[in-house]
């Protein structure tokens, strides 16, 4: 072993060269495949509806600019410059001080780690209703047969009484996700998304031409631009539109820090990640096309206009409203086996990204391969999967984690590594030098003040708001002991996990490491 190696100037962490990206290309459509996910489909339309239509372009893309890129520049430069996992990069970030600057990294393993079982589930269901397109098996009560024949949903719980039809696609989604984690980046993650992001974005671009030439598609898109600018005026607009680019991104847990640190040591960094913001953005516009045109088509055969309607967003708009137009659409087989093809694609490349934040943090602290990770950590993860979300309360609780795990424990991660990076140890200069010093887009002050002011000031506020109407209001009329276990329950586990992992050893030091350039070499580039 060379004397570079041993000094972990590569950035390893079980003492062998970090895997890397086949090229840029292979890690951009990594990155986009990660943000594009069921959220781009089914919830930018309904948000961009509700809060001033074609307005709400003007704060979405003010969030995007304010926002979402800078945090994004944020991820790509912790994971580049300090070279492995999340909890491996904020450990080194934080020098003296990294061992309980790793919690937060484990913290947002621990978020994957929820949000993989469940969203597992859901990549599940698109794949039963793809093959459900070509009988239409719904047949004329699509809620009816979503709710009480297909999850046979019972009150909230949690049961032991498993669900057939959701078990075994389930299990299935998890044979074939562990596969290609446990390949690797390059041959693994890379190769799948190099397939079905381009299968994606045709499948669903053909969609969105069918629908834009259905009876009633014009209809649909007026509802969904017409702009409304009165509701400029209104704060919780604004807060839907940063509250969207964050969730959109798949930024601040984990992932882009896991991403970007798979990347060589001179790859430009800021380019590739305005790349992949715009990218997500104009898939989000385009779902919105395609999903408002459809929905303008169901309203012209119900005979009632688009803000008749309901489930405009989330599950209802994918498993049940969909399901509905599809039977009353000429070629409503095709139209729907697209539909949740694009569904199982956005949602498969996704789960990908979020487990390999988890993969990546067990390979890094004790030392193991892709494949025993996905093995042991994955198969593990596959078990709890299909204990809670094959069973007859597996929506309910799907429902309950999803809140909190994303309003609350995604939210406060972000709030915490924007305020500790930047004000706590002051690494924004040496961040921001990084990043010119890699990229051809460079980033100034302006870039510091927007992650270290506006983007936690917006973040708290969405969180303190959404804290104190889950405790006051509580969620989905659930019962509040269901909600304690559930959901709170969920936060607990995610808390515990983290101090648990960094409190475990390391096999290999992760602090044997040197960052490049190094911290002289970035003021001399600098000056």
């Amino acid at each position: 072993m060379s004397a570079e190696q041993k000094s972990g100037a590569h950035g390893t962490v079980a003492s062998r060269p970090r895997e890397q990206w086949s090229g840029q290309l292979g890690f951009i459509l990594s990155a986009i495949g990660s943000a594009v996910g069921l959220g781009n489909i089914w919830r930018f339309p309904g948000v961009a509806y509700e809060n001033g239509g074609g307005a709400f372009l003007i704060p979405y893309l003010i969030a995007l600019v304010t926002a979402g890129i800078p945090i994004l520049f944020l991820d790509y430069a912790i994971g580049h410059r300090f070279r492995g996992s999340a909890p491996t990069a904020f450990r080194r970030l934080g020098g003296k001080a990294g061992k309980w600057l790793e919690s937060l990294g484990w913290f947002q393993v621990w978020i994957c780690i929820v949000i993989a079982v469940y969203y597992a589930a859901v990549v599940a269901w698109a794949a039963s209703y793809f093959t459900f397109s070509f009988d239409l098996r719904w047949g004329d009560d699509p809620a009816g047969f979503f709710i009480t024949e297909f999850l046979q949903r019972s009150d909230p719980g949690f049961s032991a009484q498993f669900v057939p039809a959701v078990l075994i696609p389930l299990v299935l989604v998890w044979v074939a996700v562990l596969a290609v984690l446990g390949s690797g980046i390059a041959k693994g993650v890379q190769r799948a998304n190099v397939i079905f992001l381009p299968l994606l974005v045709v499948a669903f671009l053909i969609l969105v031409v069918r629908a834009l030439f259905l009876d009633g598609a014009m209809t649909g898109l007026d509802a969904l631009f017409t702009p409304d600018f009165s509701a400029l005026s209104d704060p919780g607009v604004w807060i839907a539109a940063y509250s969207q680019i964050f969730f959109s991104l798949s930024i601040a847990f984990g992932i882009m820090i896991t991403y970007s640190s798979y990347r060589s040591r001179k790859a430009n960094v800021t380019a590739p990640a305005l790349v992949v913001a715009f990218a997500n953005s104009s898939f989000e516009i385009i779902a919105g096309i395609g999903v408002f045109a459809t929905l303008g088509f169901f309203a012209f055969q119900q005979g009632v206009g688009v803000d008749e309607l309901e489930g405009l967003t989330g599950v209802g708009l994918s498993f049940i409203t969909f399901p509905a137009i599809v039977s009353q659409m000429p070629g409503g087989p095709l139209f729907g086996a697209l539909f949740f093809g694009s569904l199982v694609m956005a949602g498969f490349t996704s789960l990908l990204s979020v487990l390999q934040v988890v993969s990546s943090g067990f390979q890094d602290k004790f030392g193991i391969t892709a494949r025993q990770a996905s093995l042991r950590v994955g198969s593990a993860l596959a078990v709890v999967s299909v204990l809670l979300f094959s069973t007859t309360t597996g929506l309910i609780t799907l429902d309950t984690v999803d809140q909190w795990a994303n309003n609350v424990g995604i939210v406060g991660a972000a709030i915490a590594a924007t305020i500790l990076v930047i004000w706590v140890f002051r690494k924004g200069p040496e961040l921001a030098s990084h990043l010119n010093a890699v990229s051809t887009f460079k980033v100034g002050r302006i870039w510091q003040l927007l992650v270290g002011i506006l983007a936690p000031a917006v973040l708290l506020y969405m969180l303190i708001q959404r804290i104190i109407v889950l405790i006051t209001e509580g969620y989905e009329g659930y019962p509040l002991w269901y909600l304690a276990v559930a959901g709170w329950g969920t936060i607990a586990v995610i808390l515990i996990g983290s101090i648990t992992m960094t409190a475990l050893r390391w096999k290999h030091d992760p602090d044997d490491f040197t960052p490049w350039p190094s911290a002289q070499a970035l003021k001399e580039l600098k000056k």
